[in-house]
């Protein structure tokens, strides 16, 4: 019955949204099959070191997290979180400068999750978001769901310049301000005090919430700490954090602080999406920082990064041709690079392949176009010997093609 069934069922039929069938798919996603090749060194991917995993202590606490709480580790739960991570969690940002309480914390499946609600929640066909040029192309693509447009404003060393931020609010009257003030994806710039400062009291002054996307920011090895948004910006900021740089990605714990009625609005929001994040996992994970196993973890995290840009960076300054620019962040896991304006890093991007190795080009962070000449790579992931011999091929690449 269902070969007969199946023989007249036309799937390319079915009327799926258009907005949906325009949706683009992630073009990271789409480098990391290429660079999951046998061989292939990848810079591509924002991947954590798999070598860092604390395996050892989530096992522990994951057993503890069983005997602890029982079925209720596996129960249905509330929308926005189980108490104790919330009070640990808003415990951290209050400790940051940022006076927090439960009422602020929503638990999040990963903080793209939290991007995405922000996006349902606020935006309408045709509505302005203004972010940084480039900015982190999975915000992109939660935001084009839902139709929105950009306004965008140009970076330097100091992040976003804010000064171009009042003149565009004017003109577009954008719903949302979306950065990533530390270590930027993809750009690894962070942004300076005084324009943290400029900017949150911009928000405030015309009533426009700052959506800070914060996964690097416990990721710093060198440099002086900044203070965050939300500590400055107070309720003005909706800031996301997620514990995928800090522990590992596939917990898919995030959380999103903000003023209690908005976290409101983005529970309900929530629910309609998954009813809650995974209880268990929540358990796992407060016991794991519970227990005091995160700090120490954070160092180690530091320690490598640091160690690993160090490596990248030297290869780079000792074998790239003369014309080629690039960032030197102070943490989180990227830098960028700015090729000659006549070259490709889309065109080049089979090339490297063919020479095993991978990176993103960089024109799908640039909300309205541009940024033909531009790659980003991660330096988290791979080991100190791919990244030597992965940077040694880029330049033998971008000599032949210069």
């Amino acid at each position: 019955m269902s070969i007969e069934i199946n023989s007249r069922v036309h799937p390319e039929k079915w009327r799926i949204a258009p907005h949906v069938l325009d949706l683009e798919t992630s073009i990271i996603r789409e480098i990391l099959k290429i660079s999951s090749q046998p061989g292939v060194i990848s810079f591509a991917g924002g991947l954590p070191a798999p070598e860092l995993f604390p395996l050892e202590d989530i096992k522990k606490v994951t057993l503890e997290a069983i005997d602890q709480y029982g079925a209720d580790s596996i129960q249905y739960s509330l929308s926005s979180g189980i108490v104790p991570i919330r009070e640990l969690f808003a415990k951290r940002a209050t400790e940051e400068g940022s006076i927090s309480t439960t009422a602020n914390i929503l638990i999040t499946s990963g903080s793209q999750q939290g991007i995405e609600l922000i996006a349902r929640a606020f935006i309408d066909p045709g509505d302005y978001i203004l972010t940084e040029n480039p900015t982190y192309v999975g915000a992109l693509q939660a935001f084009d769901y839902y139709r929105a447009r950009y306004i965008t404003v140009d970076m330097d060393d100091d992040g976003m310049i804010v000064d171009q931020v009042a003149e565009k609010i004017e003109k577009y009257q954008p719903k949302l301000i979306y950065t990533v003030s530390n270590f930027q994806n993809p750009t690894g710039v962070t942004m300076s005090e005084e324009r943290r400062r400029q900017l949150v009291d911009l928000a405030a002054g015309y009533d426009i919430p700052v959506i800070d996307d914060n996964p690097y920011g416990d990721i710093r090895f060198s440099g002086e700490p900044m203070p965050t948004l939300k500590s400055l910006g107070g309720d003005a900021v909706i800031e996301l954090r997620t514990i995928s740089k800090i522990i590992a990605p596939g917990f898919r714990i995030g959380w999103m602080n903000g003023p209690t009625r908005a976290i409101t609005q983005f529970e309900k929001v929530k629910q309609c999406a998954d009813l809650h994040t995974s209880n268990f996992t929540q358990y796992v994970i407060y016991e794991y920082i519970r227990q005091g196993f995160l700090e120490p973890h954070i160092e180690k995290i530091k320690a490598d990064s640091l160690a690993k840009r160090a490596a990248m960076i030297r290869t780079m300054d000792e074998t790239f041709p003369p014309g080629i620019k690039w960032t030197r962040p102070d943490g989180g896991l990227f830098l960028w690079v700015e090729l000659p304006a006549h070259m490709s890093g889309k065109e080049l991007l089979p090339k490297a392949v063919e020479m095993k190795v991978a990176y993103v080009y960089g024109e799908p962070f640039f909300p309205n176009g541009g940024g033909e000449n531009t790659l980003r790579l991660n330096f988290s992931n791979a080991t100190h010997e791919e990244i030597v011999e992965g940077i040694t091929r880029l330049a033998k690449l971008f000599k032949e093609n210069l």
